[in-house]
């Protein structure tokens, strides 16, 4: 595949490598990383200039990605019934890339451009969604497309004299990048599974601490109706009692009137006889 295309990129140059490219974001069974490199290998040999073939690099790469997530957001679901884009996004591989996007959201566009196979499903479920903007799709795939085509091309035009030892520095770079996108997926389970456990941390402290306030609440209440039970106990108590020793003082004056005005007529002479004996002088002697 690489002397195929190093021949061919000899004989059309840029154009060549411009429309690889962009047939490689439709699907095509040619590895992006080699068109690239084959790319830098003919700059290597003087047959073009390493820092042109870098811009044509990341200008293929982009169109190519946008003509895929434009697809997806013009046609929708339907672009599933074309025969060719069936092949490219089967149920089972969208239903799949559908819950890596809930996973890891947009940083999912950055890893797919070093993903091969799996650039063009994940960039047509993209545009499908209908839920990330235009802009912010190129951000994401022209930041990741900075960092993967330089490499490419550059690698291809400084050891464009040993193909052999290239390849094997193509193999060495890939399995880097492999371990760099393992890491960075750990990274960011990890980051997700964190906020997830805050997430729910917070939200039964929230929890724990409603019940308690609840629960607060509830025993004041009690204290409070219990303090007015009896406040009302003892009012009605100090009432009653007011009014049994009202009553008490009554029956007594009455008792009294009763017995004063029910004394004999003998009494009252006698106690009248005894009056004027108290009153008499003492006799002188």
């Amino acid at each position: 595949m690489l002397d195929f295309l190093i021949a061919f990129f000899t004989d059309y140059g840029y154009l060549a490598v411009f429309g690889i490219l962009i047939l490689c974001g439709f699907g095509l069974p040619i590895p992006e990383d080699i068109t690239l490199v084959s790319g830098g290998v003919i700059s290597g040999l003087d047959l073009a200039n390493p820092h042109t073939m870098c811009i044509v690099g990341l200008a293929g790469v982009l169109l190519g990605d946008s003509t895929m997530f434009l697809a997806g957001r013009i046609f929708g679901y339907r672009i599933q019934r074309i025969r060719t884009f069936r092949r490219i996004l089967s149920p089972r591989r969208f239903s799949q890339i559908q819950r890596k996007f809930k996973k890891y959201g947009l940083s999912l566009l950055f890893v797919a451009r070093f993903l091969p196979g799996l650039r063009s499903p994940i960039f047509l479920v993209a545009g499908m969604s209908r839920r990330i903007p235009y802009h912010t799709f190129i951000l994401m795939d022209g930041f990741a497309a900075l960092i993967s085509v330089p490499i490419w091309v550059y690698l291809g035009y400084f050891f464009a004299d040993n193909l052999d030892l290239l390849m094997e520095y193509v193999h060495d770079v890939q399995k880097l990048i492999y371990l760099i996108l393992a890491l960075l997926v750990i990274v960011v389970l990890v980051v997700y599974l964190k906020k997830r456990f805050h997430h729910k941390l917070k939200a039964f402290t929230e929890d724990h601490h409603e019940a308690e306030t609840e629960t607060t609440t509830t025993t004041t209440a009690l204290s409070t109706n219990e303090v007015n039970s009896t406040d009302k106990a003892l009012s009605s108590t100090t009432s009653a009692a007011t009014k049994a020793t009202t009553e008490t003082t009554a029956s007594t004056t009455a008792s009294t009137a009763s017995i004063a005005s029910t004394a004999s007529p003998d009494t009252v002479a006698a106690q009248e006889s005894a009056e004027p004996d108290s009153k008499k002088p003492e006799s002188k002697e």
